[in-house]
């Protein structure tokens, strides 16, 4: 070791002094670079960026290369959208302003669904029976408008009129179906309760069956059973469908009553003329939200409230006038699930609608970065904040994302379609855990994105004409309706667990984990230590690649899962088991939808016939991938799966494929195709976006 007057001599010597002082130019000129050029190395082979002195530049194509990508994405139903975006362009009264009260917020919200239906001449519910993708567009595009209308509609039509049409039979839809489409029978969904939500199988509310009058008899038992968090209920609902234990008195054991399980009742809740709470009802507010303000959640009690048989909603189960039960379906169970399995299209419209939110969030993010200049090299104009890495990092995967989600969604909404035209129970059971794993993935993702590309707006992110206080908190919720996430991720893995013990039974399995097949007997073996070791651009940017890494690694903790359950059953039991297991069957599932979206984005790339819109796709594709693979390069390292210089040859590639995603950025939100209307913030505008921003506080 060095003593301290050796060092000491050194520093005095000329050569050394030349040595620090050189040294230290090299790393301010590595700095200098990294301000001007923000790719990973000079290795890489491009050219320093220019500096953004006009505050947004565009790459070769410009307008051309955004309207070409925007027409592959728009799809059949974006004439419809546009219907949509223009009426209330053209009404500014039916505009939601970024500050009022609850009350107010309300009553707007229900006269923008009533001149959506009224005047503009929208039929949500006939488009949800006869073309679900067109409900899905509609239902985006009013949440475009205001994220509070979106679920109002849903709460009508996916909800409400949803379960008449699902639940019920010909004579339900012969009764309420026109009413409820044209807002004449404005309705609830009463199934949470105060003390449950996620687990509906243990509701509490009873509809209890009366021989002697031919009617159920609604109860609330005691206050845990209060139904809770009804949207439209605190103002405009007059039905509710009630989700509560069907009992059959005298037909269990012993003569005692019988529990039939969950079944739909539809229940009257206010008179249709006078709007007043009818008898035996009690109607609570629940009051000022954290969002999505516009909604009336209310709170529902009921005190032995009489309703007609004929309101059991009775595809799967009815009770005869005398009292008997049948069904076509032999357990309850299997109703149980039947009756689920008919609800997940106010899922599939979370999902979808959740990817649009995301996309408004990511085109002002990206948009103002554009926008915003801030330092730059010695005497040079300063330069666009989306020029630093530290920036891109932030804003270009989640661009790539919104893309990788936008074709996820769309397959879903068309597995759906497919379903509900061919009532294919494989297909049903598909598109149940695929809505369970994309709703879950991507609303957990739009949340945590919203915060970041308000931390990326600075300051005026927090201006809440800038709205990003608005989205987040008007879709924070949707993690939690339509099923928990952490609950829907365990569903995800319960049907992964299920489809892994068929394949060693010699089962097939489903169209969405067909690529199990191949991978299962991968996971067995060591990792290829020739191709773990590849690290060229061309391996790294194939989709063979990137898909078998993505496959590979749910295979792996599919496995291990699988495993681990098997041996903590053995001393905890089966619940047991599964709670000392779930954070690993969380990472399962989320590790598979991954894979499911991939696949969805790679197969969009290959079937885009404009040659240099799927160059763009493929660029942020690749992106997608790759920063996926290096956020979890941890799983992959720990089985020699990538060997360290292809973990580094990874991460260099992301941070250039970051880049070139950030020249192209401009074009690839444009191609989004969000009207001013939807966007709304000022510094999210296309054009004069600082002119807009100070005119609002009244320069």
């Amino acid at each position: 070791m060095a003593t301290a007057a050796s060092r000491s001599g050194r520093r005095r010597g000329g050569g050394d002094d030349e040595d620090d002082r050189t040294a230290a130019m090299r790393r301010l000129r590595v700095l200098s670079l990294h301000l001007q050029d923000p790719s990973p190395s000079s290795e890489a082979g491009l050219a320093p960026a220019a500096c953004a002195a006009a505050g947004r530049r565009r790459a070769t194509g410009g307008a051309d290369a955004a309207a070409a990508l925007a027409a592959y994405l728009r799809g059949r139903h974006r004439d419809t959208q546009a219907r949509v975006f223009e009426f209330f362009l053209s009404r500014p009264d039916l505009q939601t302003p970024v500050e009022m009260s609850t009350a107010a917020h309300r009553e707007l919200c229900f006269r923008q669904l009533c001149a959506l239906v009224r005047e503009a001449g929208v039929r949500p519910l006939s488009l949800m029976a006869n073309d679900p993708a067109e409900y899905f567009a509609v239902m985006e595009a009013a949440g475009g408008a205001d994220i509070s209308l979106g679920v109002k509609l849903g709460v009508q039509y996916s909800l409400w009129g949803g379960s008449i049409i699902n639940l019920g039979t010909k004579k339900h839809r012969d009764r309420f179906f026109d009413r409820i489409d044209n807002l004449d029978y404005p309705g609830c969904f009463a199934m949470t309760e105060l003390h449950h939500g996620s687990n509906v199988q243990a509701l509490q509310t009873t509809a209890t069956f009366d021989p002697v009058t031919d009617e159920f008899i609604i109860n609330t038992p005691n206050d845990g059973a209060i139904k809770w968090w009804i949207g439209n209920a605190a103002l405009h609902g007059k039905f509710a469908t009630v989700f509560a234990r069907l009992i059959l008195p005298l037909q269990g054991k012993g003569g005692d009553p019988a529990d039939m399980g969950i079944h739909a009742f539809i229940v009257p809740i206010r008179d249709l003329d006078t709007n007043a709470v009818l008898p035996g009802i009690e109607i609570n507010d629940c009051g000022h939200k954290i969002g999505l303000n516009g909604v009336d959640n209310g709170a529902l009690r009921f005190r032995s409230v009489r309703i007609p048989r004929d309101n059991l909603l009775n595809r799967f189960g009815d009770v005869s006038r005398d009292g008997k039960y049948t069904s076509s379906l032999p357990t309850i169970n299997k109703r149980f699930a039947a009756t689920l399995g008919e609800l997940v299209g106010g899922r599939v419209g979370i999902a979808y609608s959740s990817v649009g939110i995301l996309k408004v969030s990511v085109t002002i993010a990206v948009r103002y970065a554009l926008l915003r200049q801030q330092f730059g090299p010695p005497k040079k104009p300063e330069i666009s904040v989306l020029d630093y890495q530290s920036h891109q990092h932030k804003l270009m995967p989640m661009l790539a994302s919104s893309y990788a989600f936008h074709f996820a969604t769309r397959y879903l909404v068309d597995k759906y379609s497919e379903m509900k035209k061919t009532n294919d129970e494989d297909i049903m059971a598909d598109v149940h855990v695929l809505s369970s794993g994309l709703k879950a993935y991507i609303t957990s993702y739009t949340a945590k994105s919203i915060s970041v590309c308000r931390e990326s707006c600075g300051g005026h992110g927090y201006a809440a004409v800038n709205r990003f206080g608005a989205l987040r908190n008007d879709h924070d919720i949707f993690q939690t309706f339509e099923g928990d996430n952490t609950v829907l991720l365990q569903q995800v893995a319960g049907d992964l667990l299920k489809q892994y013990q068929e394949k060693f039974k010699g089962g097939t399995l489903s169209a969405t984990w067909n690529y199990l097949r191949d991978s299962m007997g991968t996971y067995l073996s060591q990792p290829n230590p020739v191709t773990s070791r590849w690290e060229g651009e061309d391996h790294l940017r194939d989709p063979n690649f990137q898909l078998d890494a993505f496959r590979y690694r749910t295979s792996r903790l599919l496995h291990s899962v699988a495993a681990r359950l098997q041996k903590h059953s053995k001393t905890l039991g089966g619940f047991g088991a599964w709670n000392r297991c779930l954070n690993h069957l969380l990472t399962l599932a989320e590790s598979h939808i991954e894979s499911v979206i991939l696949a969805k984005f790679i197969e969009a790339v290959k079937r885009c016939p404009d040659e240099k819109t799927r160059e763009l796709l493929k660029l942020v594709c690749d992106l997608y991938a790759l920063d996926r693979i290096w956020k979890d390069i941890g799983t992959y390292r720990n089985v020699d799966y990538v060997a360290p210089n292809k973990a580094k040859a990874i991460h260099k590639l992301a941070d250039y494929l970051s880049y070139q995603v950030r020249l192209v950025a401009q074009e690839l939100v444009d191609a989004f195709d969000l009207p001013d209307l939807i966007i709304r913030a000022p510094i999210g505008m296309q054009s004069e976006a600082y002119a807009q921003y100070t005119q609002h506080v009244g320069f």
